[in-house]
């Protein structure tokens, strides 16, 4: 499983670091060449945009694993964006 952990830090500074999501990322193909993954994402309220909190499951179908984890990522990235997302 890889877990993607988002957070802002403001000037550079972790002391005033904040998460703002996770993502994680599991294999449910038993390591095949083109593999289907299952996706949870999560988010923290943004009150800039005045979002809630949420969570929004979803997965990548028929990956073609031997390419560098960046794909994987644009690839959850992109479902994340269009996946009903469920307010907390």
């Amino acid at each position: 499983m890889l877990v993607v952990t988002v957070e802002l830090w403001p000037a550079g500074r972790s002391a005033l670091r904040r998460p703002l999501g996770t993502l994680h990322i599991g294999n449910v193909s038993d390591l095949a060449d083109l593999s289907d993954y299952r996706c949870i994402a999560m988010e923290t309220a943004n009150p800039l945009t005045g979002t809630p909190s949420g969570i929004a499951r979803f997965s990548v179908l028929a990956h073609a694993r031997r390419q560098r984890v960046w794909a994987l990522l644009q690839r959850a990235c992109g479902e994340a964006m269009m996946a009903e997302w469920t307010d907390l």
